[in-house]
């Protein structure tokens, strides 16, 4: 008899956008830009300046209503901590909220140039390094597949309309 598989730790959706990475990346590297392409419903707003470095932080405001998964978690705040940074091609972030211990999931982006005016953009959701207590409470994913590919479109949709920060 074999192993059951596991299950995965990671979800990871890609879009050819036809936009030039550096557009892109600049929408990623906004706190705005956040809120104006979640598909999930929870970014209602963010404070902070245009993300430069690893360590960079920002605020968001979220409404965990808009899942329905915690009635006792409705608004509230989390810090975005920059985890990977590396202009027009990859960043990614851990989120750091109310919950205790953290729950250590990452997300980010990755952007390839497919040619002149046109990038390959992954998206990705990594939970393989949260916090054993959150595994064990089989949480995860929080965010679905659908959710990615979701923000994944309208990212294709608002760069290509020119983007501006708000």
């Amino acid at each position: 008899m074999s192993e059951p598989a596991t299950a995965p730790e990671r979800l990871e959706v890609r879009r050819t956008i036809h936009a030039p990475a550096s557009a892109i990346f600049a929408l990623l590297r906004d706190p705005q830009g956040h809120v104006a392409i979640d598909a999930s419903g929870m970014l209602q707003d963010a404070e902070g300046d245009l993300v430069s470095a690893v360590g960079d932080t920002f605020v968001v405001h979220m409404d965990r209503e808009a899942l329905g998964d915690r009635p006792d978690l409705t608004t509230y705040d989390v810090t975005v901590t920059i985890r990977s940074y590396e202009a027009d091609r990859e960043i990614s972030w851990v989120v750091r909220g109310p919950s205790r211990p953290p729950v250590g999931q990452v997300y980010g982006y990755r952007l390839a140039p497919v040619d002149a005016g046109t990038t390959e953009a992954t998206s990705f959701y990594d939970w393989s390094d949260a916090h054993p207590e959150w595994k064990a409470r089989g949480i995860f994913p929080v965010i679905s597949e659908t959710a990615l590919k979701g923000t994944l479109g309208i990212l294709d949709r608002t760069v290509r309309r020119g983007y501006v920060r708000p």
